[in-house]
């Protein structure tokens, strides 16, 4: 089968030659339709300190896609031959109190498809039966190769509550952007995202009814102002990983704001500790998804109505992966979808 794989120390992929994976009892085969560029394949791709240290040279990578079942174990239920699904590329391990108690998105054993695994850059990708998430006729297979980022802004944008609260979003990326369609589709009164990308601030207005900043330009207090937010912001989304980006959400966030942090800063980062204390914020860091409660929640949301469709700004096939790869460097895309068909 054709792969895409990190087959040399150095930035890049290629492109490679694999034998079909051997499924076992407990896994199913999927035909893989459709995959999504993130950004954990840029750093793979760019081989930063971080992809050197995690992803084994060889690994065949992509974590985010939909495909449809060709074969699975003989102790597989509830799938079937020709469903079509996506799939939680966080393999849990079973012996955890996090798992053994059922917060799977927390247990520390924890493998990721495309970074630890073998992964879905490829024409099949091998799959634990328990991970498979199908799809409804409602959700086509390009939407559905991106519900691993939707995953990550719906948990992010549903870890507190949002109804009628003002929210801010630093980091206009594709996540960012999602999040922000989300928290506007479950009831959030304004919701403001800032960036120094206008491509992302203009594409984020085109994704979601928001209010998009450039913070290199505008400031934040006369947005506020004319938003008429007499304190500041109720929630605040850190999508960015830029610390002057979080220090302005702290400044900008009411007494008791509350921050769900999915944004990584680059290494130790200086933190004014006693601002966020003085002002009772509450920091949460969110991480992957809820398994499975995000899916179900996602899925349920564009059944009815979330449309994040235009987040996806370029579609190339798999063949042509180095342009997709080009595209989603330059930091003027949105999600970039290759075609395995």
């Amino acid at each position: 089968m054709r792969v895409l794989a990190k087959t040399k120390a150095e930035v890049g992929l290629w492109a490679d030659a694999r034998a079909v994976p051997e499924i076992g009892p407990e896994d199913v085969l999927i035909k893989v339709r459709k995959t999504g560029i993130c950004g954990t394949d840029i750093h793979i791709w760019n081989w930063d300190d971080w992809a050197a240290r995690t992803v084994p040279v060889g690994l065949v990578t992509g974590h985010e896609f939909a495909g449809e079942i060709v074969a699975k174990g003989a102790l597989v239920e509830g799938l079937e031959i020709g469903q079509r699904c996506s799939g939680e590329g966080h393999l849990i391990g079973r012996a955890s109190r996090q798992s053994r108690a059922g917060r799977f998105h927390l247990d520390p054993a924890t493998r990721g498809i495309g970074v630890n695994e073998p992964g879905a850059f490829a024409e099949y990708l091998r799959l634990p039966a328990f991970n498979v998430v199908p799809l409804p006729d409602s959700i086509d297979d390009e939407v559905g190769a991106i519900l691993d980022p939707l995953g990550n802004a719906v948990h992010t944008a549903l870890s507190f509550d949002l109804v009628g609260e003002d929210v801010l979003i630093t980091g206009a990326g594709p996540i960012g952007i999602m999040a922000a369609a989300v928290a506007r589709h479950v009831g959030a009164r304004h919701v403001v995202i800032t960036d120094v990308n206008p491509a992302r601030l203009e594409l984020a207005g085109r994704v979601a009814d928001v209010t998009p900043v450039n913070v290199a330009v505008e400031d934040l207090a006369a947005v506020k102002s004319r938003l008429k937010l007499a304190q500041g912001f109720d929630v605040g989304m850190e999508m960015s990983g830029n610390q002057q980006a979080l220090d302005q959400m702290v400044e900008n966030l009411v007494m008791g704001g509350r921050i769900a942090m999915l944004g990584i800063p680059p290494g130790k980062s200086p933190v004014d500790w006693s601002r966020i204390v003085f002002k009772a914020i509450t920091i949460k860091g969110v991480y992957g998804r809820e398994i499975f409660e995000t899916w179900y929640k996602m899925i349920a949301m564009l059944e009815n109505g979330l449309d994040v469709r235009k987040v996806i700004t370029h579609r190339f096939k798999a063949a042509d992966f180095e342009k997709g790869f080009e595209v989603m460097r330059s930091g003027v895309s949105g999600k970039v979808v290759l075609d395995w068909s």
